[in-house]
């Protein structure tokens, strides 16, 4: 009967054992760290340009703090030029702002937005606010401007 009892407790405490790795394992997962590497895109002060004779977009950047500030110039064929300031921020490698600009005398605002990526800015488009001025939704934005605007040397009038 001893030898049955001690069978019985040896059994019990080996089960109770794998338990215990069981349940450690299910409570205590193995951590996986993952880092996440988040490159913070920067905007270089200068020009920005796409010329391919018959559209010209320059952006030249003049401030480069909280603000980012410059001059933005639309010329498209046979569409009247426009040509104003732009002032907006720069956030996770998102430039957005508002643009103010002349065309046909008449002084307007709208918002625009570009993608940092590298050394050119990708603009960027999306449903308009039912004036025309602003984004609807400014986080669902497409970059997929076949004008990308290269960095380059600013050449002075």
């Amino acid at each position: 009967m001893k030898k049955l009892t001690l069978l019985f407790f040896t059994v019990l405490t080996m089960l109770n054992c794998k338990n215990k790795e069981e349940k450690t394992e299910i409570t205590n997962p193995q951590e996986v760290i993952t880092t996440e590497e988040k490159t913070t895109a920067s905007l270089d002060l200068g020009c920005y340009i796409f010329n391919d004779e018959k559209n010209n977009v320059s952006f030249e950047i003049t401030e480069n703090g909280s603000e980012i500030k410059g001059n933005l110039t639309y010329e498209f064929a046979e569409k009247d030029k426009n040509s104003g300031s732009f002032s907006g921020k720069l956030t996770d490698g998102i430039l957005i702002g508002k643009y103010t600009f002349e065309s046909e005398g008449k002084e307007s605002v709208r918002e625009v937005a570009f993608k940092v990526e590298g050394d050119k800015l990708i603009e960027g488009y999306g449903d308009l606010n039912e004036d025309g001025t602003a984004f609807k939704d400014a986080t669902n934005l497409n970059f997929t401007s076949k004008m990308p605007l290269a960095k380059t040397d600013c050449v002075k009038k």
